[in-house]
């Protein structure tokens, strides 16, 4: 595949809070209450007056994590004026070091309790979201139609930010928890004896609504899921050569199945996606047009960009 300058992409989704479940900000509560859980020292000294403080935008980013940077500083009786939008570019330049994305007003004491808190999270969520982008846009310029999607491999504790961040960069989430979807991995395999046997079984429990996606390690393996009822195969950890053969293969047993193609015939098509080892560098080489999905942890595990953020209080002149 080639770059194209020719390619679509959806624009960010923007704000996203209205996905968020009733449960989240109790989780902002555990955090503050994390960050002091007994007395605010530094909070004496600044005292109760009320102040303006700056929140600045230093690094190249999206701009992911509103609905929670509102949430910390509300928890503060401090509010929140944004001057960028969610999934909106962050682009200090070389003339202009800093950019303007917030103005937080409230009682000193209360800035400095949230800011920390605040940086934080708005430092991770927005590099996921710039790393998710970044991926997005990478497999549209070589001509890639499919999904691209996170994983499960999300920080414990964090998780609802990360995925989150996925969502305002425009990438899938991939499944939220274990009660998502039925994910059948080499151990559930191993365990019960055979992938017929683990799909007959999660099936047996999952019902019609559930999907199941097995993961397979060879073509074999990949046919044996979709014979017995899998609704998702991944190809895990193969080569890109090895990517593009089965992937072809598994198309050919489609279209030979339902009598070139027709969606009318017996055979039921299942999406092939692929996992491991996919990321900015190396994304042309394993991109496959007869693969749906391709899920990463490079764009939200360890190597994803954090995005630098500052909260500055504005002196005041002292007469």
């Amino acid at each position: 595949m080639s770059p194209s300058t020719a390619f679509s992409i959806p624009p960010p989704l923007g704000n996203c809070s209205h996905l968020l479940p009733p449960s989240w900000k109790s989780v902002i509560t555990s955090w503050l209450a994390e960050d002091t859980p007994s007395f605010d020292y530094g909070g004496f000294v600044v005292g109760e007056g009320l102040e303006e403080a700056f929140l600045w935008g230093k690094s190249e980013g999206i701009l992911a994590g509103v609905p929670f940077v509102n949430e910390i500083f509300a928890q503060l009786g401090c509010s929140v004026e944004w001057h960028l939008k969610e999934g909106d570019d962050v682009k200090p330049t070389k003339e202009n070091p800093k950019v303007k994305v917030a103005t937080v007003k409230g009682p000193a004491r209360c800035l400095l309790l949230g800011e920390r808190v605040a940086l934080n999270t708005m430092a991770r969520c927005s590099g996921i979201a710039l790393k998710s982008r970044r991926v997005l846009v990478l497999a549209r310029q070589y001509g890639w139609k499919g999904i691209i999607a996170g994983t499960r491999k999300t920080t414990p504790g964090f998780r609802l930010v990360e995925k989150y961040g996925m969502l305002v960069g425009g990438v899938d989430q991939h499944r939220y928890d274990l009660s998502s979807m039925v994910m059948l991995k080499d151990n559930h395999i191993w365990s019960k004896g055979s992938i017929t046997q683990a799909v007959h079984a999660a099936r047996s429990v999952a019902g019609f609504s559930m999907k199941i996606h097995v993961e397979c390690q060879s073509l074999e393996e990949a046919r044996e899921a979709i014979s017995a009822g899998a609704d998702i195969i991944m190809l895990d950890n193969f080569t890109p050569q090895g990517i593009r053969e089965a992937a072809s293969a598994l198309k050919q047993d489609w279209i030979s199945q339902t009598g070139g193609g027709k969606e009318d015939g017996p055979a039921k098509r299942c999406l092939v996606e692929v996992s491991g080892g996919l990321t900015e560098e190396n994304i042309e080489e394993h991109l496959c047009d007869d693969v749906d999905i391709y899920s990463t942890s490079s764009i939200h595990q360890g190597v994803a960009p954090l995005v630098d953020y500052s909260l500055k209080i504005q002196p005041k002149s002292r007469s």
